[in-house]
């Protein structure tokens, strides 16, 4: 179970790496993965935008520490093949965001949260749009296959609503308060966005570890 945002720079990198590392194992453990919701800016009004810049100057103590922390997240993820234009994103309410992700989620949906997840991510790290709009995310629903009007139904609807605000408040009750987290059987958890080297070290372990408690049973 990964908890992330996103809105969240760290997440994007940490989702990447951690897709490398499956890449690697290749099935050997097989790691089912699930997205679930967190959001570092619950207060942030819905159908509103600001710069991100100017979140970041108020979070971090001003413009010169916001940049500071623009230029070195912009560089590691420029490292690991991923372009961020935080210069144009827009910081927005991510609860519909993660709505849609929860449902990706759901039995008889055509398209994975993995992918949902990545389109959103991109949306707003590289295209500047805005993933609080319900017609952006309806727009970046029908690129990755999904039709535009069951998006916009389902985000007018109250389904999922309850879904997400367990899982929100769930990561509190587990201890997460930065993100990504990445919980394993529960038992066990990597914060950060970890190198993917790491990933496959901790989840070649658990699967050792997995695989002995079968056979001693």
């Amino acid at each position: 179970e990964i908890w992330s945002d996103v809105v969240c720079p760290w997440c994007y990198i940490g989702k990447h790496r951690f897709e490398r590392a499956l890449a690697e194992l290749d099935g050997d453990p097989a790691v089912d993965v699930t997205y679930r919701a967190f959001q570092l800016d619950p207060t942030a009004a819905p159908g509103l935008t600001e710069p991100v810049a100017t979140s970041y100057a108020r979070k971090f103590g001003g413009p010169e520490q916001a940049q500071i922390m623009i230029d070195r997240v912009t560089s590691v993820a420029e490292d690991d093949g991923l372009e961020l234009r935080l210069d144009r994103a827009l910081r927005a309410n991510t609860l519909l965001a993660h709505r849609l992700i929860w449902r990706a989620g759901q039995p008889g949906w055509p398209v994975s949260q993995a992918v949902v997840q990545d389109r959103l991510m991109r949306a707003y790290f590289h295209d500047g749009l805005n993933v609080g709009d319900p017609d952006v995310l309806a727009e970046c629903a029908t690129e990755i296959g999904l039709d535009r009007n069951e998006v916009l139904a389902f985000l007018d609807s109250d389904e999922g609503r309850d879904a997400v605000a367990d899982e929100i408040a769930e990561a509190a009750e587990l201890g997460i308060t930065a993100v990504p987290t990445f919980v394993i059987d529960r038992a066990w958890s990597v914060p950060g966005a970890q190198d993917a080297a790491t990933f496959v070290q901790v989840l070649r372990k658990i699967g050792e570890k997995r695989a002995a408690g079968d056979g001693d049973a």
